[in-house]
């Protein structure tokens, strides 16, 4: 594609295309963009055409939005991918990217800083060392649109800093960028505070001075977070009173009307808070002078600050430096006095965990924001949760004195609201949350809190506080109260005895017919209950009422967007803890679920819930085929035509979880057809004939997600319909198996592929095919050694001695190679062997390794010098943990670096397959090696002892105790 004036208007036309709400004109315009993005020059297009002035807003910002999808997708080569972005397009992006983004409106401005930073993920500082420099340039420009992208572009570059594992190449770039880009950010601070002085007068000029310091705090906030840069502890001096300064500063000219919205005062203050908490937890020492007067201001700010939602940030930031400082010992004088500590509860805590109106909004209007902030653990930057942070750690350092005077505001607000017959329940809401803040010291996600303070008694409160709420027979009165009464039996489940939660449980089931917060959290609890044991006898008591409930809550909603996740985890836990006692409920709830799987089929929208309703729907098939095989027909007569619209229709989402479902109906029906016999199994096997052509073909293997659930498939055909495989369809399972093996990503899956032919099928059938197999294996040990190829051949290999025979093992692979097999054993198998992980995969390694020491190849020649070290490395395997260190060759890819959307793989663990023991004839390897050897000597008299003797002492000893447990001996 050739930079032309007629590509540009084609490119411009298209894109026009795509801004179309028709979807017969918007997607053939997708798909000709998808198509054309391989071709050399299109970036550059793209970047031609938003550079033009004369071209249309819209057009340069769509044009903008996809070149940054466009690196995004493409900029990082995922392993075992093709570069799909030409060499001279890479070096003309990078040279054209930084100035094309400063000249550009904010709306492009901000497209190109996101490219900036992916690009720079991948080649920053390596393969672009001049970035900083060229960004440093512009400083000077004193053009605060300019500047203001520069900080935008090193923000977005350098927050990952905050995140990321320390590392040797950290480091390294970290040290490049403090090098180069420490001091000109302070100087740019430095000479910005000096800029608000002189247009003080200028409440415009004001906006965007002050705009460009929350993006310096920001950028500041990431290169500290590692470790303290010496350049900025030298300058402590120049950053620290400046920051206090900003926080005590006001400018009537910036405060705006908007409630809602923090104005950029409020998003300075945040950010210096934010700075202010880091050095206060991290460089303790370094910040102890400064730590009084941040303090002192940070306090003032929260009695200033107003409940105004634009606050929210900022009290949060400020309650979480306080925090900080508290649980430093370094600091316990500023907060010792328990005047101090009552000004801290009445001023500061009670009144940032109130129940705000904004509340009520969020709580009526979005539940599923409520839940995600509440008991999903989002709400990290909101003021209860910072305030309940900061009485957590006061509570930890002051424990009496806390409990003392938070106790007496608890009672009040507890007495209050029983007096006012419930008209107070904003007080109510505040003590059950202030008294969990106090009572839990710690606790896991699993099982709740598991720790509490002695000074709060659970059991009372719960008596007292919680079940009259929930004994109300209203479900939607007082709805919060009900929320924090269900979230209460929630947070404290593992401390709080039979005698509370048994008479709790059929409440809860009867607030699964609320509205909104109510309905989930009823949910979210039965199923935590259910899921720790705590729910004793009461799920199969009450097993009718619950599964009735919420199956009626499910049926509540027909919009997707509307499915709740807590209901089907809820019904999945509660059939799982069921099991066969739930078969009496399941004819009425399977034709629900699925028209349900066909309705999110549509509009795949909510994850989870579609994860849960998977589960659901794969463990009733597996508990109701248990019980009456012959359903297995029903259940492919009602989902087959939901699958085949799924994968049709190409719903990306759903298909790694289809091909787990077939895979388990595969195996239920199993090799006869399945239990229902007849013209209608015949017709179920006759689908899963004409399915196979399409599961081997190579379209859907390009999909990561789905590559994992199709070797599951391939596994349950071979297992369970052999015969379709071997008419005609063998190559294809081999050449899917070859392309997993070259594959770093996948070997792992093309070893359990391979396994599972050879063990199922046979020698009389792989005879043929296994010189072809071998070659491949060692083709890819020689190109591309990594630690989990390494481990997966070791166990292969070991599969293939145990049930082969090992002197046919050796055999094979020098008929790929004269003398290979013992190069493997020296160069592979002695020095990595300690490194395979996993009981089935240690086992097989192991069991083929005594397998090699007894065979016949092994009596002389180089594999025989090698006796006595391969003795010693199962000897080690048997007795140490495995060896976790890497080789050269690894690459670990991350998740977050996968370039554009792909559908994630997701195992259903209601739909694996039986794992079988290939090698269960040797059930301990430890006793197998003692009779082996004790066979060898038997039939080479004088061999073995003499080799034993080679070995040392702690390795002579282990094996001496095989040997006496399993009441042989060496002769």
């Amino acid at each position: 594609m050739e930079v032309t004036d007629e590509n540009l208007a084609t490119l411009a036309n298209y894109l026009q295309q795509t801004l179309n709400p028709d979807p017969n004109v918007r997607r053939p315009a997708e798909k000709f963009l998808e198509g054309v993005e391989v071709n050399q020059n299109y970036a550059i297009l793209l970047l031609h055409l938003i550079d033009k002035d004369n071209a249309e807003m819209t057009i340069r910002v769509a044009a903008a939005i996809i070149f940054k999808n466009y690196i995004k997708r493409n900029w990082p080569v995922e392993e075992d991918n093709e570069d799909r972005i030409h060499p001279s397009d890479r070096a003309t992006i990078k040279s054209l990217i930084v100035t094309l983004m400063l000249k550009s409106p904010e709306a492009i401005q901000r497209q190109f800083s996101d490219a900036v930073s992916i690009i720079g993920k991948t080649d920053f500082p390596e393969k672009w060392p001049g970035l900083i420099s060229e960004m440093v340039e512009k400083f000077a420009t004193g053009d605060f649109h300019v500047i203001n992208g520069i900080l935008r572009t090193a923000h977005s570059l350098f927050k990952r800093y905050r995140y990321e594992f320390k590392s040797q190449k950290l480091w390294e770039e970290i040290k490049h960028v403090l090098e180069n880009f420490a001091k000109p950010l302070t100087d740019l601070f430095v000479a910005t505070l000096d800029l608000t002085t002189k247009h003080a007068d200028n409440p415009q000029a004001l906006k965007v001075i002050y705009g460009s310091l929350v993006l310096i705090c920001k950028v500041f906030y990431s290169l500290n977070y590692q470790d303290l840069p010496e350049f900025f502890e030298d300058s402590m001096q120049t950053w620290m009173p400046n920051l206090l300064n900003l926080l005590q500063v006001n400018v009537p000219s910036l405060e705006t009307d908007d409630e809602d919205t923090p104005g950029v005062l409020e998003q300075l203050r945040t950010e210096v808070c934010e700075c202010a908490s880091l050095y206060a937890l991290k460089y303790e020492e370094e910040f102890a002078p400064y730590a009084p007067p941040f303090v002192t201001a940070v306090w003032q700010l929260l009695l200033s600050a107003g409940i105004q939602t634009k606050y929210d940030a900022l009290v949060s930031n400020a309650l979480t430096f306080l925090a900080k400082v508290a649980e430093k010992n370094s600091y316990k004088g500023l907060f010792e006095d328990p005047a101090t500590l009552s000004g801290i509860c009445e001023k500061v805590v009670i009144p940032n965990l109130q129940f705000r109106e904004s509340d009520m909004e969020v709580f009526t209007d979005n539940p599923e924001e409520w839940v995600r902030r509440d008991i999903e653990g989002s709400d990290v930057d909101t003021r209860r949760r910072a305030a309940c942070d900061l009485v957590r750690t006061l509570a930890v350092h002051y424990e009496e004195k806390i409990m003392s005077i938070f106790g007496q505001y608890v009672e009040a607000m507890l007495s209050k609201y029983s007096e006012s017959g419930g008209s107070a329940w904003v007080g109510k809401d505040t003590a059950l949350y202030l008294v969990t803040s106090l009572a839990a010291r710690g606790g896991t996600q699993a099982a709740g809190v598991t720790r509490a303070s002695p000074l709060v008694d659970l059991a009372a409160i719960a008596a007292a506080h919680v079940l009259p709420e929930l004994r109300r027979p209203d479900v939607n009165e007082l709805p919060v109260l009900k929320a924090d009464a269900m979230k209460y039996l929630m947070t404290f489940r593992s401390l709080l005895a039979a005698d509370v939660l048994d008479p709790a449980f059929p409440l809860l089931i009867t607030h699964v017919g609320g509205r909104g917060v109510v309905r989930t959290y009823a949910a979210c609890t039965l199923e935590k209950l259910i899921a720790g044991g705590h729910a004793g006898g009461a799920v199969r008591e009450h097993a009718a009422p619950l599964l009735t409930a919420l199956f009626a809550a499910l049926a509540d909603t027909h919009d997707p967007s509307e499915h709740n996740e807590y209901i089907m985890k809820a019904i999945l836990r509660t059939l799982s803890t069921l099991r066969d006692a739930a078969l009496p409920y399941l004819g009425a709830a399977l034709p629900q679920l699925a028209s349900l799987l066909a309705a999110v089929a549509k509009n795949p929208c909510k994850p989870h819930f579609n994860h849960y309703l998977f589960e659901t729907l794969s463990l009733s098939i597996s508990l109701v085929v248990k019980s009456n095989p012959a359903a297995v027909t029903a259940f492919e007569d009602a989902l087959f035509p939901i699958f085949q619209e799924i994968l049709q229709n190409d719903v990306q989402e759903f298909m790694p979880y289809v091909f787990q479902m077939l895979s388990l109906l595969l195996e239920l029906r199993g090799s006869g057809g399945g239990g229902g016999g007849g013209a209608e199994a015949a017709g179920g096997a006759d689908a899963y004939a004409a399915l196979l052509p399409c599961v081997v073909a190579p379209a859907l293997w390009e999909r990561t997600a789905n590559v994992r659930a199709l070797v599951r498939l391939l596994c349950a055909f071979v297992a369970a319909r052999p015969q379709l495989v071997l008419d005609g369809k063998l190559n294809a399972f081999l050449g899917v198996f070859q392309k997993l093996i070259a594959s770093k990503t996948n070997d792992h899956e093309g070893f359990y592929l391979i396994q599972t032919m050879l063990f199922k099928f046979g020698e009389s059938v792989m005879q043929p095919y296994e010189k072809q197999i071998m070659t491949l294996l060692f083709q890819r040990l020689s190109s591309s050694k990594t630690t989990k190829y390494v481990r997966g051949l070791i166990a292969f290999l070991g599969f293939y001695a145990a049930t082969a025979g090992a002197d046919r093992l050796v055999q094979l692979v020098d008929s790929v190679q004269a003398g290979m097999f013992a190069m493997y054993v020296e160069r592979v198998l002695l020095p990595e062997l300690q490194k395979v992980s996993g009981a089935l995969e240690r086992k097989a390694a192991a069991v083929g390794c005594v397998r090699l020491l007894c065979c016949d190849a092994a009596r002389s020649g180089r594999l025989a010098e090698l006796w006595t070290p391969l003795l010693r490395a199962l000897i080690a395997l048997f007795e140490l943990p495995p060896d976790e260190s890497t080789l050269p060759d690894d690459h670990f890819v991350e998740v977050d670096d996968a370039p554009g959307y792909q559908a994630q793989y997701a195992a259903l663990a209601c739909a694996r397959g039986a794992t079988a023991d290939p090698l269960a004839a040797a059930p301990d390897p430890r006793r197998y090696l003692a009779e082996s050897l004790a066979a060898l000597c038997r039939e080479v008299p004088g061999v073995v002892p003499a080799r034993v003797a080679a070995l040392d002492e702690p390795h002579r000893a282990a094996l001496q105790g095989y040997l006496a447990a399993a009441g042989v001996q060496l002769c």
